[in-house]
C-alpha cells in the first residue's frame, strides 16, 4: 500500500478515536445527562452530548415518540436510556406509562403540567412510579418565564406530605421554585433568586430528611442554585452528595452554545450563547471534591436510573 494511500486509513480511524475518548477526557470520566430532551433531528442529542463531553443521557421523551427514542437509542448503543412522559390528566396516561415501563423505559418524566402535587392525577402517577420502581421526575415552578405562562406542580411548600404517603417512589425535583427553596427567603418577584442563601430552605432540609427526594441539577435553575452563593453550594454539594444528580436541559445544538439556548426565558439570559451543560459541569467542577463531582456526574444517575455500564 502507498504511504499516501496508508495515512488516508489511517485518518478516519483517529478522527473516531478522538470522538470516543474527547468525552471522558473532558470531565476526568464519563458523565451522565439525567434531563436531555429527545430533539427532532436524528443524531441531535449525541452531537450536543460529545460537544459538552457527556457520554451517557437519559432521554425525557413523550409517550407518543417512544419509538422514536428506541430508534436514537439502537443508532447509538450504549449511550442512552429513555424516560415516559405524558399529561396525567388524560384518561389514558396511567395505561401509556405502563405499557412504556414494561417496554424498557427507565424513568417517568419530565413532568411538566398544570397540576398540584397532591392532586389525584399526580398520586396515580406516584402509584405507579412505586409498583415499577422508577423515579418520577417533576418540573417546580411558580413564576412565570413570558406572560401568561400558569405554574407547573403547585403546592410545593406543602410537599413533604407526599413524601411520607408515598415512601416508595422515588421523587426528582426539578425547577425554578425547587431550587428557589435551597433558601428559607424564597421572593415572589423572580424565578431565579439570587444572593446569600439563608439557612434553612426546604428543598435542603427536605433532601436530609426524606430518602426518596433527589435534585435535578439542570437547567438555569439548578445552575443558579449553585453559582448564586459558593459558599454555601460547596457545603450543600457535599451534605448531599448522595441525591444529586446532573442534567442539561440544554438546548443549544453543539454542546458549545451554538443555535437558541434559553428560548422564551428572558429570566435566565444570563446563559444565552452558552451549553448549560458545560456551564454547569464547571461550576460543579470547581465547588465539589472529585469524589462528590464523580458521584453527582455518574454514579447516583446511574444508580437511579439503573443504567447498565
Amino acid at each position: 500500500m502507498q504511504r499516501r494511500n496508508f495515512l488516508a486509513t489511517l485518518l478516519p480511524a483517529a478522527a473516531a478515536s478522538r470522538l470516543t475518548a474527547q468525552p471522558e477526557q473532558s470531565w476526568g470520566g464519563p458523565v451522565l445527562d439525567t434531563h436531555l430532551h429527545l430533539r427532532a433531528d436524528a443524531d441531535a442529542c449525541f452531537t450536543h452530548m460529545r460537544g459538552c463531553g457527556v457520554t451517557n443521557a437519559v432521554l425525557l421523551t413523550p409517550a407518543a415518540d417512544q419509538q422514536r427514542a428506541k430508534a436514537e437509542m439502537a443508532r447509538r448503543p450504549g449511550h442512552f436510556v429513555r424516560s415516559v412522559r405524558i399529561d396525567p390528566s388524560l384518561a389514558e396516561s396511567g395505561q401509556l406509562l405502563r405499557d412504556s415501563l414494561r417496554d424498557g423505559a427507565v424513568s417517568i418524566g419530565e413532568l411538566k403540567f398544570h397540576l398540584a402535587l397532591d392532586s389525584k392525577e399526580m398520586r396515580r402517577v406516584y402509584d405507579i412510579a412505586a409498583e415499577f420502581q422508577v423515579p418520577v421526575m417533576m418540573h417546580i415552578q411558580n413564576f412565570p418565564h413570558f406572560a401568561g405562562e400558569l405554574p407547573y406542580n403547585t403546592g410545593y411548600p406543602e410537599f413533604d406530605k407526599v413524601l411520607r404517603a408515598y415512601p416508595r417512589t422515588t421523587f426528582i425535583g426539578h425547577g425554578d421554585l425547587f431550587w428557589a427553596h435551597i433558601s428559607a427567603d424564597v421572593p415572589t418577584d423572580r424565578g431565579y433568586p439570587a444572593g446569600p442563601v439563608k439557612a434553612g430552605g426546604l428543598t435542603d432540609r427536605w433532601l436530609s430528611d426524606f430518602p426518596n427526594l433527589y435534585g435535578d441539577l439542570s437547567a438555569n435553575s439548578g445552575n443558579n442554585a449553585l453559582s448564586r452563593d459558593p459558599e454555601f453550594s460547596r457545603g450543600f454539594l457535599s451534605r448531599h452528595k448522595t441525591k444529586l444528580i446532573f442534567g442539561s436541559d440544554c438546548s443549544c445544538s453543539d454542546g458549545n452554545g451554538a443555535g437558541v439556548s434559553q428560548n422564551n426565558n428572558p429570566e435566565a439570559s444570563r446563559l444565552a450563547g452558552k451549553c448549560v451543560a458545560r456551564e454547569t459541569l464547571t461550576l460543579l467542577q470547581r465547588l465539589a471534591s472529585s469524589q462528590v463531582f464523580r458521584a453527582v456526574t455518574w454514579e447516583n444517575g446511574v444508580k437511579l436510573f439503573k443504567v447498565r455500564t
